[in-house]
C-alpha cells in the first residue's frame, strides 16, 4: 500500500460525514506504519471504541475509506468464525461482524452492508504466515503471494459493493 497522509485519510472517506472524518484519531502507531507490509490501512478508533476505520488504494492509485461499527450481537464465544478478507482458518486473532452504511444517497436513507473481519484488522498480517510445506504447495511463498492478492480484490470488491 502507498504511504498516506492524515490530509489524504480525511478526505477519502465514501461513506462518512466530514465532522466524522474530522474527529477520527489516526491509529497510535500512524508516523511508523510499514506500509509496504499493509494491503489495507485498517484501526479501531482509541477514542471511540465503537468505530473502526479501512481504507484502501486500489491499482489506479485511487484511494477509499470507510466507516466501520462493530455488532454486538449473536455470536457464541467459542465458534470460530473465517474472517470474509483474510479468509484464514487458523488465524491467532478475533473476528467480528463489522457494519457501514452505503455511500451516497443510499447511506443517507439508513442502507447498510455488513462483514466478518478481524476484530482489530490483523488481515495484511494474517495474509503473510507461511502455510507448512507440503506435497500440493512446495513453496509456501508462493500461496503468500496469492493470498495477498487475494486480501486485495476482497477489499476492493466490499468497497465496490458500497
Amino acid at each position: 500500500m502507498q504511504p498516506l497522509t492524515e490530509k489524504t485519510i480525511r478526505s477519502s472517506f465514501i461513506n462518512a460525514s466530514r465532522q466524522e472524518a474530522k474527529k477520527l484519531t489516526l491509529p497510535e502507531n500512524f508516523d511508523s506504519l510499514d506500509w509496504d507490509s499493509l494491503d489495507y490501512l485498517g484501526w479501531r478508533d482509541p477514542k471511540m471504541m465503537q468505530r473502526g476505520y479501512l481504507l484502501h488504494t486500489d491499482g489506479t492509485g485511487r484511494t477509499r475509506g470507510i466507516l466501520l461499527r462493530p455488532t454486538d450481537g449473536g455470536r457464541k464465544p467459542n465458534n470460530a468464525t473465517m474472517c470474509e478478507m483474510c479468509r484464514d482458518v487458523n488465524i491467532p486473532c478475533a473476528v467480528g461482524m463489522w457494519t457501514t452504511k452505503r455511500a451516497g444517497q443510499a447511506g443517507r436513507d439508513g442502507n447498510t452492508l455488513g462483514t466478518l473481519i478481524c476484530l482489530s484488522f490483523e488481515c495484511s498480517r494474517n495474509v503473510r504466515i507461511p502455510p507448512p510445506k507440503n506435497p500440493i504447495y512446495p513453496d509456501p511463498m508462493v500461496v503468500v503471494a496469492e493470498r495477498i492478492q487475494l486480501l486485495d480484490e476482497r477489499v476492493h470488491s466490499f468497497l465496490n459493493r458500497l
